[in-house]
């Protein structure tokens, strides 16, 4: 690789603080927040909205939004009328 044009690439904890989640991977973003890991280490903190703890996709726990749209509206109109 080419020196000087690549970002820093860095060991970073993501934290899902809505559930208490968090996970070691590498990126190149950082923090002034830092945390001791598992092995002792001290690493940047990044702190993230939602994971695979946490996201409805993952966990099984959609909740079903659609209460009812624009097709099932009109029909309900329509049924009305008749």
């Amino acid at each position: 690789m080419k020196e000087g044009i690549h970002p820093k690439f860095n060991q970073v904890i993501f934290l899902d603080a809505s559930v208490g989640f968090k996970f070691l991977s590498s990126s190149t973003k950082s923090s002034g927040e830092t945390m001791e890991w598992e092995d002792g280490n001290t690493y940047p903190v990044i702190r993230v909205d939602s994971s695979s703890a946490s996201h409805p996709f993952y966990t099984g726990k959609q909740r079903d939004t659609e209460t009812g749209g624009r097709v099932d509206k009109f029909k309900q109109r329509l049924a009305q009328k008749k």
